[in-house]
């Protein structure tokens, strides 16, 4: 029970240190929302962090929150934007700390260590802000097209997450249309600029549900042809997933299919998308 509690302990100091750092501001509120306990717990384990690292906090009493201080250091948290953003994609859950093994069976798992996409804590400050309170956001952006940093206008409204990376869905009023960005190829100083004008529920891409129906290969034998059906547990050697039209493109990126052409090999392929024209239109390069 005390190794638990003491997981539960650092489990709460890691996310003060996680919102200061990422939001640029912590309070008690923060935590009484995450973890469900009262307000006098919520601050008793802020002070427990400034005993600990008093140079990471400081009370502004304008913002009525504790602030990261001129000399903060990373002591709990990777500095990866996606730990940040991993956890705000559980909604605050909490409830993956370690526990026992209650069979005492020796369990092993592994996962690839992947390369971290950096993104400076001051940008996502400003679009989280923006997000929060609704506002467009002046920022520098790059991209494969335009490698120059050009300067434009977007109003976020959603940070997603598509395999290696996460991007920022945004209304960019440069091209008068909802897109997606790149977190780690923003640029700049990020600005405030005003109230937005247009926002999630208004991006028709993320507010359209479409399907996507993957069949085996059928330049594979049947008899591989049946293997990938029983993988994917397809129904009538069919599998169909739902998602927003703006995803599509990465759910097929994520099945390793590309919509223009066939991979030479089937056994490299082994999946195709059977409704291709169903789903060119919400496709980037339709």
């Amino acid at each position: 029970m005390q190794e638990h509690n003491g997981n539960t302990r650092e489990k709460h100091l890691w996310l003060i240190e996680l919102l200061a750092w990422w939001q640029g501001h912590v309070n008690s509120s923060d935590l009484r929302d995450t973890f469900r306990f009262s307000r006098q717990q919520a601050q008793k384990y802020i002070d427990q962090y400034k005993t600990r690292y008093p140079a990471n906090l400081y009370y502004d009493t304008h913002q009525k929150a504790f602030l990261p201080g001129r000399n903060f250091q990373q002591h709990l948290i990777s500095g990866d934007v996606s730990e940040y953003l991993d956890w705000l994609n559980q909604s605050g859950n909490t409830d993956n700390i370690t526990t026992a093994n209650p069979t005492n069976t020796p369990l092993t798992n592994a996962s690839l260590s992947l390369p971290k996409r950096q993104v400076a804590p001051k940008i996502m400050r400003a679009l989280i802000s923006a997000m929060q309170k609704r506002q467009r956001v002046e920022i520098g952006y790059v991209s494969m097209s335009t490698p120059d940093d050009i300067g434009r206008v977007i109003q976020p409204h959603t940070f997603v997450k598509t395999g290696l990376r996460w991007h920022l869905r945004a209304y960019d009023e440069t091209h008068n249309a909802f897109r997606d960005f790149v977190l780690s190829r923003f640029r700049g100083e990020p600005e405030l600029s005003g109230p937005a004008t247009h926002s999630q529920q208004d991006d028709p891409g993320w507010n359209t549900q479409v399907e996507l129906i993957f069949k085996p290969d059928p330049r594979l034998k049947p008899a591989q042809q049946q293997i990938i059906e029983q993988d994917y547990q397809m129904q009538n050697g069919c599998l169909t997933l739902t998602t927003r039209a703006a995803l599509a493109q990465y759910l097929l990126q994520e099945m390793q299919i590309n919509p223009k052409f066939l991979a030479g090999s089937p056994e490299a392929q082994q999946l195709i998308l059977d409704n291709l024209s169903d789903i060119k239109p919400w496709l980037f390069d339709n």
